[in-house]
Parts: C-alpha cells; structure tokens; sequence
C-alpha cells in the first residue's frame, strides 16, 4: 500500500500539491501539549470529581500511563519507515487495507465528533457572559470561525495552537500557584472549612468517598480528556524533522499529564471539597471566584474557551488531513485529495466543517447541554479507543513481521508486546464500565451503528476497484 501511495503521488504530480513540512519542534511540542490539555479536563472536570471524589486522581495517572505505551508504540510504527504519514498508513501496510479504511474514517469520525463536544463546551462557556445569547447561533459562529482558521497554511495553523496551547500552559500554572498560596494560607472554603491538603485522604469521605463503582464510573469522562494525545502522529507528515521531534513531544506526555492534569485536579480539590463541585459549574472557574477574584474567573472562562477553541481546531486539521490520506488511498473521493495553492486540503477541510453543523442540530434538539456532552463525549471515547486498539494490534503484527526493523530502532517502545497486551485488556475492561452507566451505555449501543455503516460501505469500495480492475 506504501508503494501504491508512491505511484499515485508520481502520476499525480502535475495536477496535486501534497503536504508541506512546515511544523517546527516548538510547533509540534506545543500542538502535543495542546492535545494533552482537552475540554475534556476543563468541561469534564466538575462532573469526573463529583463522581469519583479524590480518587479521581489516580484515575488520570492510570490512563495517562496507559496512553503513554500507545503513543510510544506509535512512534516506533512512524519512525520505522518514513513513508508512514500518520497510523492509518501503518494500519494499511501491517494489518490490510480494511484496518487503513476503518481507522482513517474512524479517526476522522472521532474528530468530527470532539468537534461536536468542543462546540457545545465552547457555547457554554459563552453563557458565562452572555446568558441569553443562543446556543444555537453560538454553535454556528464557532464552525465559521474554525472554518477560517485552517484555510491560511499549515504554517499559521501551527502559530494558533502554538499560541493557544501557552495560553492553557500559563493559565494552569497561575492556577497551580494560587491554590497552593491558599492552602499554604488556609483560606476560608465554601464548605464552611479551609482550603487543606487534607481534603485529599482525610476530609469528606476519604480519597475513596463514592466507592469503587464511582472510581470506576468515572474513567468514561476521564478518557475523553486525552484524546488527541496522538495528534503528534497525525502531524508527522507536516514535521520539518520527525526523528527528532516526534520522541521529544512523545517522551514529554509524563510530566505533561502530572503538571496539567493531576496537579491541577489536586490544587482544585484541597481547595474546594470533592463534594461541593458540581457538574453544571467549571471548578477552574469556581476556584479564582472563590479567591474574590471574578475579573480573573473571567479570564479563566476566557482560557477554558479558548482551550475548547484549540480542541476544536486541532480536530479540523486533522480530519482533513485525513481525509486527504484516505483520498490519496482511493478510500475516499478523490476531490479530497486537492489542494489549496497554500498546501491545504480546502475540499476535506470544508467538508469537515460542513459535518460539525451535526453539533447545531443536536443543541437545538436538545437544550441540556450537560446531557449532550456525556452522550457525544462516550461515544467519542470509544472511537478513540478503537483508534488507539488498531495501533497496539500494528504493532504487534509489526514486531512478527518485521523483527529486524524493531532490532535497528532507536525509539523501541519499552515492554513492546507485554504492554502492547496490558493497554488491550485496559481498553477491553473500559469498554465493560460503560454498560454500567445510562448515558454511557445508550452510547455504547449506539456506536456498532458506525461500524456497520463502514463495513457496508467497506464492501461496496472493493466491489467497485474490483469492477475497474
């Protein structure tokens, strides 16, 4: 299939421009870290802590450690062969042409719907300021703006989220700094206590408050404040120097996912107790009004939109760079493989776009926007995991194979094929979570309908290549 990528780009030479590799390292290493820092963490956050209470930190570190192996074994797969632009080129060439077709429209399906879930985070954040604007209508200027963003270069993609991803980075740490400043202080609470570590193990129930059904309840929403962790694959084809940039942004996700994530959920939960966040509230938000600082909460819910911006955006890109693989493939129509003159997929791009009107629909349709987030978020989540499946299974059919391009590697993934299967059995035992849930498992129902939809529409493409054949 590489080959067949190889013959199309010669014979297409004249009449298609293909991907510039305009990404630098600070690039690549602030578009991980944005992928790392999701709406997930800030709209999810409320609803995972009342859920679980402390234990939902360590919630984040076995997921974070998990994803850690995945993103690894996908580095190993990208840095095996050059020609590799993204796992759905692996998945083809390794498992056969269904696993490139299933994953890549997978993947774009997933982005499409986190573009869903970061649009209706993103009108909700705006209700902070505006609480008669409608959703709606927010909905839709949002996918216009989105639309504009990724029309210029790749180059000026990569400033955005460059910039995005600082305005998360700085806003966590002022966070971090000022909720250990009140704990330090013992600043008064709204629970009637003060800000203490002690609401970790000791205060409220212990770490374990809900038992191990809410520990376990809570993993649904947690997952989905990782996806996009694996952008930095889907941006390899676009790295000015994969080798090196690739496993810098990769080795980074440890220290990302304890700074970001499980500092943060910390510091918000010494200060404001487990048991008064609530899921209709962003604790980041709660936390500088509990401070007496609403102009700063205000900038906050200016951050955590912006975060859900980035999101979003991230997920645009990548769909239609997608697209443009699947395109390239004969796995999707060939409109999608055009160019702009700045080296942009435009017809993938808008196309992408066009599909997140889904997400205007469902706010109009259903006005709970709490509700909307948890169904379209699980079933983002288990797309994601089939994703994140297809290339654990690529990588061990790839070290079978291939024994002799795992020896000459420099980036081996540690305990390849025991943790290969440890992060399978995860994803397998995830999956068995969500059937305890309502919301979850209405999405888990749901689901196989995209599969089936794929597998038809799988069987229609190769009767037709068949057919030109």
């Amino acid at each position: 299939m590489i080959e067949q990528i190889k013959i199309d780009r010669n014979s297409k030479q004249k009449e298609i421009k293909y991907l510039q590799r305009n990404l630098s390292n600070r690039h690549i290493q602030l578009i991980a870290i944005g992928g790392a820092i999701g709406t997930g963490l800030f709209m999810g956050a409320g609803k995972s802590i009342s859920i679980a209470g402390p234990s939902i930190i360590f919630v984040y570190m076995i997921i974070g450690f998990i994803l850690f192996f995945v993103m690894r074994a996908m580095g190993e797969l990208l840095l095996s062969n050059i020609e590799y632009k993204s796992f759905s080129n692996f998945a083809t060439d390794l498992l056969g042409s269904w696993a490139g077709f299933f994953t890549g429209w997978t993947y774009w399906f997933c982005w499409i719907i986190t573009g869903v879930a970061d649009i209706i985070a993103v009108t909700a954040y705006i209700q902070f300021w505006l609480p008669e604007f409608s959703y709606w209508f927010s909905s839709l200027l949002v996918i216009l703006l989105l639309l504009s963003l990724n029309w210029a270069t790749v180059k000026i993609f990569g400033e955005i989220e460059f910039w995005f991803a600082m305005i998360k980075i700085i806003s966590i740490m002022v966070l971090i700094i000022i909720s250990i400043t009140m704990v330090l202080m013992s600043y008064p609470s709204i629970s009637g206590s003060v800000a203490s570590f002690n609401h970790l193990w000791s205060d409220d129930g212990g770490m374990f408050p809900q038992g191990l059904m809410g520990f376990f309840a809570s993993f649904q929403i947690a997952i989905f404040s990782f996806v996009g962790i694996e952008l930095v694959g889907t941006t390899a084809a676009e790295t000015k120097d994969p080798k090196v940039i690739l496993p810098r942004a990769i080795n980074a996700i440890p220290i990302r996912i304890i700074l970001f994530y499980i500092f943060s959920l910390m510091m918000i939960i010494s200060v404001i107790p487990w048991n008064f966040i609530t899921i209709d509230k962003n604790p980041f938000v709660e936390l500088f009004i509990l401070a007496g600082l609403p102009t700063v909460a205000s900038i906050i819910n200016f951050v955590v939109l912006t975060s859900a911006l980035s999101s979003a955006n991230s997920g645009i890109f990548s769909t239609s760079r997608i697209l443009f693989g699947l395109a390239l493939e004969g796995d999707a129509p060939k409109q999608f493989s055009q160019l702009s003159r700045y080296s942009v997929p435009i017809f993938s791009l808008t196309f992408s776009c066009i599909c997140l009107l889904g997400g205007v629909i469902l706010i109009y349709l259903i006005p709970n926007i709490i509700t909307i987030f948890t169904l379209v978020t699980t079933v983002s989540a288990i797309l994601f995991m089939f994703v994140w499946t297809i290339i654990l299974c690529s990588y061990l059919v790839y070290r079978k194979k291939h024994p002799e391009l795992h020896g000459r590697s420099t980036y081996k993934m540690p305990a390849g094929i025991l943790m290969s299967v440890v992060c399978l059995i995860f994803f397998a035992f995830i999956l068995i979570l969500l059937a305890f849930e309502t919301h979850t498992r209405q999405a888990l129902m749901v689901t196989p309908l995209w599969f089936i939809i794929l597998s038809a529409a799988y069987w229609l493409l190769q009767k037709y290549k068949i057919k030109l054949q």
